[in-house]
Parts: structure tokens; C-alpha cells; sequence
């Protein structure tokens, strides 16, 4: 299959676009670097260096037919979103909208997109369901569910198939390719590399939630699995319109289970400080999978906490100062 894929030097998309490679499809990137990194690209691929919103660039890539595009490419910072609400809408929705013009123009028959369990918001219960309430509180999290509307509307009256893959934490690394963000929010690469320079504190927001100990439970995937799932949704978007997909363990796993087994892979001891909680922070944020399950085969085999981790940790060490290093 011929693929375009936006978002590739990204964190999810580099793991995705290696393994549609490694499964014998033919693949382009769109990525302008703003929040991905060169060395996190495949050597060997066409790479189009610049913006979703480049009509012209769009043009000159959609000049020939893909049979698919996988959208990775969005600003993803919930805090950020909230401070600069639409520099999110002219990079996550308009261009969103640029690129699934040239979808209909050009005739690709299957679009996957990279969603967020973040347009569910606060749920009411949990493990959350794709018939959840829409009710994101966040810019971000706004953003997404409108490129999923667009997606959704567009694939209704131009006939393609469309897949919005919805999950809460990714995590984990993939060989060379691991998770790099500048600034980093995400719990897991914010505790290892505090590990790593002792100039990066690492704190744990609240442990006073109830839950088992206190602290907060989330849903944690591992990146390889999710790169699995988008290329199962990719190989299942046959029939036109639009689907989404959780994906989650179903389990979830607090702070303090991600402190106590790092501790154990790291081989060192872990203490870190307690503060207040932080606005808006649910106890407890765990997505099912079961129709990802059921239609796409999909199993997460690599997202139990000793696993993803210990890769994790392993990527962290050999690139200490991320993919600068």
C-alpha cells in the first residue's frame, strides 16, 4: 500500500512509519520539525519538509495517488492549548481540513487518524467506551474531536473509510526511537531522565485521590503496540465512513506503581516529593479496548509496566540528552 504519513518524526509516527515499512508498504512523510526530530525519520523515504497548511505543498505531494494517509501531525501540549487556543485551531483543525481536501481530491480510499481519549473530558465512569459523552475540557482535546468531525463528515459524502484511534498515555521505546519533547509533560520520560540529571525534578501531583494509593490511575500504552493498532485500523478501513477505536489495558496503572516498579528496573531507589494536585486532574482515566479488540484483532502485547519501562529506560540511557546526543 502506498501511505502518506503526517507526523513521522514524532514520537508514535516514527515507530508507525518504521513498521509499515518493515511490512513491505511504500511510504512518504510530511513533517515540518516543529515538534519532531530528523534523526527520528527512516533513512531512505521521500520526506516533504514542511506544514499541513502549505496548500501548494499538498498539491505538489497528492500529484500521486496514495491508497492511505496516516495524520499523526498536531500540537499535543493541553497546557499550551489553553494559552495560545488558536495556534491549536490553525495547526490541529485548519490544517487538519487542508489535508482531508486533498484525501478527496486525490482519492485516497483509507484515512487513520492519531485521536485522543482527552475529547471524553472528565468521564463519568470507566473503563470508558466509544459511546461516552464528547465533552472535552480542554483546547486540545477540542481540537481533536473537531479534525474527528471533520474526518467523520468528510468520509460520509466522499465515500472513503476513516479510523480515529483514541488513547490516553503513550509510552515505552522502540529500539532508537523513543520519546523526546521539548518541554516534556509525560510522566514516564519526565521520571527516567530526572534519574538522568538531577537539574530535572520529578514530583508526584497529589496522594490524596481514591484510588489503591492515593495517587492517580492512568492508562498507559506502549508505543510499539500503538503503532501495531494503527497499521491493524489502516489494513481493516475498508468500508466508507468513519470509526472510532479506544485503545487502552483496560487496567490502568497509578503514580506510584509507575515510582515503585521504575525503582526496581532502574536499580535505584525512588522517593519523590509529594506536591498539591493539579487542576482538572481526574483519580482515574482508563480507556476500553473491546472494539479494538473485536475489530481489529488488535492485543497489546508489550504494555505491561515492566516492559515498557525497562525500554524505555534503556532508550533513555543510551540518548541522555534525547535525540540531540
Amino acid at each position: 500500500m502506498r501511505v502518506l504519513v503526517t507526523g513521522a518524526a514524532g514520537y508514535i509516527g516514527s515507530v508507525t512509519a518504521r513498521l509499515l515499512l518493515s511490512r513491505g508498504h511504500e511510504i512518504e512523510i510530511l513533517d515540518d520539525l516543529s515538534t519532531g526530530h530528523r534523526g527520528a525519520l527512516p533513512s531512505g523515504i521521500v520526506w516533504h519538509h514542511g506544514r499541513l497548511q502549505d496548500r501548494n505543498l499538498l498539491e505538489k505531494i497528492f500529484a500521486r495517488p496514495f491508497d492511505a494517509v496516516l495524520h499523526f501531525a498536531a500540537f499535543s501540549l493541553v497546557a499550551e492549548s489553553m494559552v495560545d487556543p488558536l495556534r491549536y485551531y490553525r495547526n490541529n483543525v485548519a490544517g487538519t481540513l487542508q489535508l482531508i481536501e486533498r484525501v478527496v481530491a486525490g482519492g485516497a480510499r483509507r484515512v487513520v487518524f492519531s485521536s485522543s481519549a482527552a475529547v471524553y473530558g472528565e468521564p463519568a465512569a470507566v473503563p470508558i467506551r466509544e459511546d461516552a459523552p464528547l465533552q472535552p475540557v480542554n483546547t486540545y482535546g477540542r481540537t481533536k474531536l473537531a479534525m474527528e468531525w471533520a474526518l467523520a463528515d468528510a468520509a460520509r459524502t466522499a465515500g472513503f473509510a476513516a479510523v480515529a484511534l483514541r488513547y490516553f498515555n503513550a509510552a515505552g521505546a522502540d529500539g532508537d526511537l523513543g520519546e523526546d519533547h521539548r518541554p516534556e509533560t509525560h510522566l514516564v520520560p519526565r521520571l527516567l531522565r530526572s534519574l538522568l540529571d538531577p537539574s530535572e525534578e520529578f514530583a508526584v501531583f497529589g496522594n490524596d485521590y481514591p484510588t489503591p494509593d492515593g495517587t492517580c490511575i492512568r492508562d498507559y500504552i506502549h508505543v510499539s503496540d500503538l503503532a501495531e493498532a494503527h497499521l491493524l485500523a489502516l489494513l481493516w478501513a475498508e468500508e466508507p465512513g468513519f470509526t472510532a477505536l479506544n485503545l487502552g489495558t483496560e487496567r490502568g496503572h497509578s503514580v506510584q506503581e509507575i515510582v515503585t516498579v521504575a525503582a526496581r528496573i532502574t536499580g535505584q531507589a525512588l522517593s519523590p516529593p509529594v506536591r498539591g494536585r493539579r487542576t482538572g486532574d481526574p483519580a482515574r482515566l482508563v480507556a476500553s479496548s473491546e472494539q479494538a479488540r473485536r475489530l481489529l484483532g488488535w492485543q497489546p502485547r508489550r504494555s505491561d509496566l515492566e516492559s515498557l519501562l525497562a525500554d524505555a529506560w534503556r532508550w533513555h540511557r543510551t540518548h541522555p540528552r534525547g535525540y540531540t546526543a
